[in-house]
């Protein structure tokens, strides 16, 4: 392959057994003759590759030869390359498995040259994947060590696989004390633990902790249970949380468990699986995030396949957290068959007439409103025939297709109840009529009048100014590259310069700088994205407005100056990462670090939670004269679109850590939130003052969400309160000072 810079190794795959003479004279010499036999073999099959290893690979200046695999059940291939150039390289596309997993980035330590070097690292009858670095390698490699076990490749992935294996073959602990030994348990997590745990993990802690590898880092780990006759994928997020891990759940005739480091990998798995299977929709039915060292779930999470007779599929498949608690998708809900042909409503369908009235009026509030008053009685059938009447009319003029596009973007924005419809074959029926109403815009090559055009991959060199009436150019991101020249948001910069102002973004699949590199005082701009945008979108922005209709990656508007970001859903990592400016409104949860070296007054509103270190080293001044500060409501929507408290409004430590200036206000009535969480930081008395500099963005905050302020955050267990009595207030530890003389502290 032309593309591969480094010859794959050539690979020779034996199946072999120990002959019985030669077990029995290495259980001897090494006093395992009270083990189980078959214990007794795999630790025959890991010292002879060990010594494989050490002859072929490790003693040599030429690196001949190294044991790929050892495990049953179970193949490692490595290149040094992308993942799908090992899948074109051994011929996989065909190949069947019940778990895959993959690594798409170099390895930061070890022979990187080498395919020795690559993930997958084998321990015994397991493969990991590691994204991130430990700065305690030395230690782990002599924790290793002093058990008679010699990592050979150099990288702190094969020390991982090496301490599971030790951990899991060796010492034969249970899962959960595995990841405890790996992931130890902290802070104000740990005091939340029950007592009898408190006391097991603090033994655990203080046998293991000098062996636990320090983070950033998080596992994804494939594993054989032979004992259970099963399989396993397993994902361990470290408490120092690189970026965390993102775990899905596709339920149906087909169930499917996803462990990846973005949700953009989890959704282009999904609509790969779907093009070849009609049963597989391209949403999974389930997503989170996991909080490494969570008293709730652990911030692990394991998807198990075992035998079931009962089950049409012979197997059955169950995901739990670290603790052993299953996490399941919502019951009573039916998935969508996409290959049936639409068949008659039920309920109080609207007209094709009434439709088409509505549309050409451009009444899309209406047609939307009723779309969600009736979906939790409607069939699919119902909800099929409706998206597909709005996309064939959008076509009549600017008008209706301006009103379409609003009508599909807010069901597939807004939370509403399903019914015994699964929300996820609701959206893949939104996004798909979506996608046709985009499509069949007139091509920017294309004559006739109309207010929006299209560019895609083919058509990237006619980008032209826009034309007498033309506003909006919708960029299909199918085909552009993720970054660098061929990317669609350098598309977005050359359209503006060249004067287009607003800018419809779909079919995004990763693709990264939505927004960026557009220069100073861009207000007017706005940029609409669907589909799953990559990192580091709105970065720099100033003045422009961009909204997002779905979850959005990481590094989200780094250092913005100015404007107004909006996503409905959640963001990912270190998010608004020393920001200056802007407004930002989230619909769901913000990953770590969020407003991580923050500066001047940007206002943001949250409505989820944080997982950890939100607004670490945070500068943004005094927010009652004209600083920065964030909002966090502590909410959740349930299954049918319902609001409601998290147990926990911040889950997480080191909030406010280090900060400098600026405020977190916190919905947290019933004070869950401790001052243990804080570092750095202190409780002031919340004040009409500060509800007064708040409201304002709440009040927009439910005009875009529908989060009430008065029935979703002011009453609490059905009583209204006063704001004085919901919210608190985190500020800077040196303005402590400032104010104990006069009371304002909490």
């Amino acid at each position: 392959m032309p593309s591969l810079l480094v010859q794959p190794p050539q690979v020779r795959r034996y199946f072999v057994r120990v002959k019985p003479s030669v077990l029995n004279a290495f259980a001897v010499a090494n006093n395992l003759e009270s083990l189980e036999r078959d214990r007794i073999e795999d630790e025959f099959v890991y010292q002879n590759s060990y010594r494989i290893n050490t002859e072929y690979y490790a003693a040599l200046g030429e690196k001949q030869a190294f044991v790929l695999s050892h495990g049953k059940n179970m193949m490692i291939l490595k290149i040094v390359g992308y993942a799908e150039e090992a899948v074109e390289y051994y011929k996989l596309n065909d190949f069947k498995a019940h778990v895959w997993i993959a690594h798409q980035r170099y390895p930061t330590r070890g022979r990187v040259w080498h395919p020795a070097g690559a993930h997958p690292f084998i321990g015994m009858h397991e493969a990991l994947v590691h994204n991130g670095d430990f700065a305690n390698y030395f230690s782990v490699s002599e924790y290793l060590k002093q058990r008679n076990i010699r990592p050979l490749f150099l990288t702190d992935t094969e020390v991982s696989v090496l301490e599971f294996d030790l951990l899991n073959r060796v010492y034969r602990y249970p899962l959960e004390y595995i990841i405890e030994s790996l992931a130890p348990t902290t802070e104000s997590d740990f005091d939340l633990l029950p007592s009898a745990k408190q006391k097991i993990y603090r033994r655990i802690q203080a046998a293991q902790i000098h062996g636990s590898p320090d983070g950033p880092w998080f596992f994804i780990i494939a594993r054989n249970l032979l004992e259970g006759n099963g399989f396993q994928l397993l994902g361990i997020t470290d408490t120092a949380m690189l970026r965390p891990q993102v775990f899905a759940i596709h339920d149906g005739e087909v169930k499917i468990g996803l462990v990846c480091s973005e949700k953009q990998a989890i959704d282009a798995t999904l609509r790969s699986l779907a093009s070849e299977d009609s049963r597989v929709c391209p949403v999974a039915d389930k997503y989170w995030n996991a909080r490494g060292g969570s008293s709730d779930d652990g911030g692990s999470f394991s998807f198990t396949l075992t035998g079931d007779a009962s089950s049409s599929q012979g197997m059955t498949l169950v995901c739990r957290d670290k603790f052993g608690k299953e996490v399941a998708t919502p019951a009573g809900k039916k998935r969508l068959d996409i290959n049936l042909p639409i068949g008659s409503e039920n309920g109080d369908g609207m007209t094709t007439e009434f439709i088409r009235e509505k549309l050409l009026a451009g009444d899309s509030e209406t047609l939307s409103s009723a779309m969600m008053e009736r979906m939790p009685r409607c069939n699919y059938d119902a909800v099929r025939s409706f998206a597909q009447l709005v996309a064939e009319h959008s076509r009549i003029s600017d008008t209706a297709r301006s009103a379409a596009i609003e009508i599909l973007t807010t069901l597939n924005d807004m939370r509403y109840p399903t019914g015994s419809k699964m929300r996820s074959s609701v959206l893949q029926v939104v996004q798909a009529a979506l996608d046709s109403v985009f499509k069949a815009v007139p091509q920017i090559t294309g004559s006739g009048a109309s207010k929006h055009r299209l560019i895609e991959f083919e058509t990237r060199d006619s980008l032209r100014g826009p034309a007498s009436g033309e506003d909006t150019l919708v960029i299909n991101a199918a085909g552009f590259q993720p970054e660098l020249d061929d990317r669609d948001s350098k598309i977005i910069i050359d359209a503006f310069r060249l004067g287009w102002r607003k800018f419809i973004v779909f079919n995004s699949t990763g693709q990264r700088f939505h927004g960026v590199g557009l220069g100073p005082d861009t207000t007017g701009v706005r940029i609409d994205c669907y589909g799953n945008v990559g990192d580091y979108l709105g970065s720099g922005m100033d003045g422009l407005e961009i909204r997002v209709h779905g979850d959005a990656q990481d590094q989200l508007c780094q250092i913005a100056k100015s404007g107004k970001l909006v996503v409905y859903g959640s963001v990912g990592q270190t998010f608004m990462y020393g920001a200056k400016g802007s407004e930002a409104y989230i619909m769901g949860n913000a990953a770590g670090r969020p407003l991580i070296n923050a500066v001047g007054k940007p206002r943001v509103v949250i409505n989820g939670t944080c997982l950890d270190y939100l607004a670490e080293s945070f500068m943004a001044g005094d927010p009652l004269n004209g600083g920065g500060f964030a909002i966090v409501n502590g909410l959740a929507f349930d299954d049918e679109g319902n609001l409601r408290a998290l147990p926990r409004p911040y889950p997480g430590g080191n909030l406010f850590s280090l900060a400098s200036g600026g405020a977190i206000y916190l919905r947290d009535p019933h004070s869950v939130t401790s001052s243990e969480q804080l570092n750095g930081g202190v409780f002031f008395r919340f004040t009409e003052a500060d509800w007064a500099l708040i409201l304002p963005y709440l009040r927009e905050n439910e005009r875009l969400f529908g989060v009430s302020i008065e029935r979703d955050l002011l009453t609490v267990n059905g009583i209204l309160k006063s704001p004085l009595e919901v919210y608190r207030k985190v500020g800077a530890v040196n303005a402590k000072k400032l104010v104990a003389a006069t009371g304002g502290v909490e």
